[in-house]
């Protein structure tokens, strides 16, 4: 204990130690709160989910946070639903005979951003009986302006998704090419159309401006039955959100961000010390028993030695898709006869001479518990720093294997948000976050391991220090 608080002091000398365990400790604390208040299954639930669940989010949104730091703010989701009371919300729905019904929804939307919205859905829930109500949507402009943006029979649930309504597209550019006397000769966005101020501008996409206001967007239906009932969402999508942005599924990354965490971490912890120690008990076992036992160890030792770890992993991983569990335990397979065996074998076959080994041996002391009270611990301290360096290795080879398509599909990782970044053109796009978040905590993680290891290795290894 005297010998741990010593060397714990010394630890603290070096600056870069210091840091490295306060971040791995920060890293740590993260971890837990993510286990306790997002639950694993919870968490791989809402990563499977199709986009369909995650319907009222931007698609491809970057992080709220980067509003702060911009001139030019960029809208945030607006969500008006009749089933929750809000302002800007009003429904009105009368019976005006037993064989129909009016209905008559109201959103006000306040728009005063300097950006348009990414796109608008319309999301609607009947109770009908027999007959589909018939519905008219319009779009009323701060100026007055009264569009119908469509007319339809609606089924018990649908959708009107109004960003992808071509014939829409293409009347409200014609309308407006007529105010304005020119012709839209880009494929201008339906957000775009409809929030656009209706000037020369609109016809460079570089130079259009959002007409600032009031806008509404009421539905008036009819049903031609009694007790029916309508309630309708409307979503207009913003450019940012949460502090982590979306994907191309509508995700939240932060759900990806913060699990790849606890995830990375085991996985090179795990991954570390399994096999620093059973390399550690295997090269023990070499050099205790000798003879024909030692022999067939080192000669399963090179045949590993020889063959291409990683290459091989690709191979496996190409052919069967394993979750990222399974994935760990092959990899620990395929590197425990590793060339840390002979490392090991060379300080044991010293350390089996040492008077103490051979007085547990005078006093009746079996093999086995030489090898774990007596061998082993002796060489423990020496191997620290090497397995705490190791952790990173394995958190970046984990990663490496998601980024190659090769990880498991469905659990959120840093290296499958990359992959996933890669797979959708992000950075093509512009969209820098969905790469560099998960690339930082990487960088991040693995550069607290590495400072707190060299430190470790100064410690226990007198040589280092005098450089």
């Amino acid at each position: 204990m005297s010998s741990f608080k010593q060397n714990f002091k010394i630890l603290l000398i070096y600056k870069s130690a210091l840091i490295g365990l306060i971040t791995i400790l920060a890293l740590t604390g993260i971890s837990m709160y993510t286990v306790f208040s997002i639950p694993y299954d919870e968490a791989i639930k809402l990563w499977r989910a199709g986009e369909q669940y995650w319907l009222d989010n931007p698609r491809n949104a970057i992080p709220s946070w980067i509003n702060v730091f911009s001139s030019k703010k960029s809208p945030e989701t607006i969500i008006f639903d009749t089933q929750r009371p809000q302002h800007g919300v009003s429904k009105a729905i009368v019976q005006v005979s037993d064989r129909f019904t009016r209905i008559k929804i109201e959103f006000l939307l306040n728009y005063e951003y300097e950006d348009f919205p990414s796109e608008l859905n319309l999301f609607l829930k009947s109770n009908y009986n027999k007959s589909s109500p018939q519905l008219s949507v319009h779009w009323v402009k701060p100026n007055g302006e009264d569009i119908i943006l469509n007319s339809f029979l609606i089924y018990k649930e649908d959708t009107y998704y109004i960003s992808n309504d071509d014939r829409l597209a293409s009347e409200l550019k014609s309308m407006i090419s007529k105010k304005i006397n020119g012709t839209i000769g880009y494929d201008a966005p339906i957000a775009v159309l409809l929030f656009a101020s209706e000037d020369a501008s609109i016809i460079n996409p570089s130079t259009v401006n959002v007409m600032r206001g009031e806008y509404k967007l009421w539905i008036d239906g009819i049903a031609f039955e009694a007790n029916v009932n309508l309630d309708a969402k409307l979503v207009v999508y913003g450019k940012v959100f949460g502090w982590a942005g979306t994907d191309h599924l509508r995700r939240d990354l932060g759900i990806a961000l913060l699990w790849g965490m606890p995830i990375a971490l085991s996985f090179g912890v795990v991954a570390s010390v399994s096999i620093a120690l059973i390399q550690m008990f295997i090269g023990a076992l070499s050099a205790w028993f000798g003879g024909r036992i030692d022999s067939l160890i080192q000669r399963i030792t090179e045949v590993f030695m020889i063959l291409p770890f990683l290459p091989i992993l690709i191979m496996i991983s190409t052919f069967y898709k394993f979750n990222i569990w399974i994935l760990l335990i092959i990899i620990i397979a395929l590197s425990i006869f590793g060339v840390g065996v002979k490392n090991y074998r060379a300080m044991f076959l010293q350390i089996k001479e040492f008077p103490y080994v051979e007085a547990a041996r005078a006093y009746g002391a079996g093999n086995f518990r030489i090898l774990t009270h007596y061998l082993m611990p002796k060489v423990i301290p020496i191997v620290i720093p090497s397995i705490v360096l190791s952790v990173a290795d394995f958190v970046f080879l984990e990663a490496v294997l998601a980024i190659l398509g090769l990880g498991d599909p469905l659990t959120p990782t840093w290296g499958k948000i990359i992959y996933d970044a890669y797979s959708n053109g992000a950075l093509y796009k512009g969209l820098y976050h969905w790469v560099l978040e998960p690339s930082f905590m990487l960088a991040f993680t693995s550069l607290s391991f590495a400072m707190l290891g060299f430190a470790l290795d100064k410690i226990f290894n007198p040589k280092l220090r005098e450089m």
